[in-house]
């Protein structure tokens, strides 16, 4: 026998031992008064050896143990923080002792009441009168010093993660903070928050694989969305919204790397009778409210990169910045010589795809050598189905793509509001589709017949957690509270 399966056993035997003398080791409630963090607060000034006579009540999860017989110790952590508890036998009395340790063992939850001092040594504790087992841990909790370290196992027994590490337990209270901030920044500046369908008869709204599912009542095939709702939440704009947003999960059906993954939380928002410019002035307003309160400084380090928000953000010119670090003129040169560059600089690509799917390969080599912060604008219309032409070069579009670490952090544009402009669009797309492009677009006809009916100048925008990641210096994988894993093998 293991000694994991000895520990199961012993265990499993102080259960039904507690069963029979009539104590209930799965109760379902227990009456907290006070938190460890509420304790350390009220009492810490006390000196060594001082106590005081109020009468405290905690819950938590015994995180480590030290039985010495007459006198015995444990460390009890709730969410706030942690706090020791001592048994005495002369003070806590003999029976208590011993009911502490007959059954009490690291990881259970006890509730504690006692009165507060503090030891020789200066330890806040609590002198406890009275011990009740809240939950009954059969398996041991990892060992203290090393926790998990297997990277994989953290993030397949991620509560065992955040409970023994209180570093990861705050980058989820971080992430609660960043999309709070996101929430109410939107709100005081007059956007509605709404919810768009998760469920689409026709992926649209970006360039992405979808994840297809069967609907058994309406007996249809129909995808998880791939954006936030950016078509309906433009219908919302025909039906005389003006300012909208939606965060939520979306779907995409493709690969995991540090940056990517198939499913996640985003941000978009639609505001009307503004154009891409306005909405770049927004966003880096956002941006620097999202760090300040997340971080609390405009200035950290990521992936490698030292970032500034408060420094004046650039702009970058797509055609003119890929010829400054290629030599190459996307507008003149074919894609023999687009290839021939690609090859030089030892990317990798798929042969069959076309011109400015090649030109988009190019262009995120050279992002990653751009730290920002700063936004990228004039993308070539063939590469942004949705966005309104450049008014002085109809070849570009007014897009906006926000640029941090080498990476895009967040795109938007002076939405698309042509009907006719959008429906030739959406077939060429369907073309490149026909011809194997997987991230081309479906054509939406339902969105094109609203687009008819005259949807006002709009601004969209939408944001990942990708940009959390970032702020965190963290792959987005271990952002997520908990990621899609494989199932173990039996």
């Amino acid at each position: 026998m293991s000694r994991e399966d000895e520990i199961l056993k012993e265990r499993f035997n102080k259960i039904e031992k507690l069963k029979k003398s009539g104590i209930n080791p799965y109760p379902s409630s227990y009456d907290k008064k006070n938190s460890c963090l509420e304790i350390q607060k009220k009492y810490g000034k006390l000196k060594s050896e001082e106590s005081v006579k109020d009468s405290v009540k905690i819950s938590g999860r015994i995180m480590t143990l030290r039985n010495l017989g007459k006198i015995n110790f444990c460390t009890l952590q709730d969410f706030t923080g942690k706090i020791q508890v001592v048994i005495q036998e002369d003070e806590s009395g003999k029976k208590l002792n011993e009911f502490f340790l007959e059954n009490i063992d690291g990881g259970d939850f006890i509730g504690v009441e006692g009165t507060v001092f503090k030891t020789k040594r200066g330890e806040l504790s609590i002198l406890a009168k009275k011990i009740e087992i809240l939950s009954k841990a059969l398996r041991p909790l990892p060992e203290k010093y090393h926790g998990i370290q297997d990277n994989e196992e953290k993030l397949r027994k991620r509560y065992l993660d955040i409970l023994m590490n209180s570093e990861i337990k705050e980058l989820f209270i971080k992430k609660t903070k960043f999309w709070q901030t996101m929430r109410d920044f939107l709100q005081e500046k007059g956007f509605i928050e709404v919810e768009t369908p998760i469920l689409e008869t026709s992926a649209g709204g970006a360039a992405a694989t979808p994840f297809k599912t069967h609907h058994n009542a309406l007996d249809i095939d129909v995808f998880l969305r791939i954006s936030m709702g950016e078509l309906w939440q433009k219908k919302l704009m025909i039906s005389g919204f003006e300012k909208t947003f939606e965060i939520g999960r979306q779907f995409r059906n493709e690969g995991i790397d540090m940056e990517h993954l198939q499913d996640y939380t985003q941000m978009e928002f639609y505001w009307a009778y503004a154009d891409y410019k306005q909405g770049m002035a927004l966003v880096e307003e956002l941006y620097k409210k999202l760090a300040k309160e997340t971080l609390g400084t405009l200035k950290f380090k990521t992936h490698g990169y030292e970032i500034d928000l408060s420094k004046k953000w650039e702009v970058y010119d797509y055609e003119q910045l890929i010829k400054e670090k290629t030599k190459i003129d996307i507008y003149k040169d074919d894609e023999k010589k687009i290839k021939k560059k690609l090859d030089e600089l030892k990317i990798e690509y798929d042969k069959k795809v076309d011109h400015w799917r090649l030109v988009d390969i190019l262009w995120k080599y050279c992002r990653k050598q751009i730290s920002g912060p700063g936004f990228l604008i004039n993308q070539p219309v063939e590469l942004s189905p949705l966005a309104k032409r450049n008014e002085k070069d109809s070849k570009k579009v007014q897009q906006f793509q926000i640029i941090l670490a080498g990476t895009e952090m967040g795109n938007g544009y002076s939405e698309l509001n042509d009907p006719i402009d959008q429906r030739e669009r959406f077939e060429r797309q369907m073309k490149l589709k026909a011809a194997g492009d997987k991230e081309s677009m479906e054509h939406d006809e339902t969105f094109v017949e609203a687009l008819e009916y005259g949807m006002p100048p709009t601004c969209g925008f939408g944001v990942s957690e990708r940009l959390f990641s970032y702020l965190m210096d963290k792959p987005i994988r271990e952002c997520v509270i908990f990621p899609l894993m494989r199932p173990e093998k039996a």
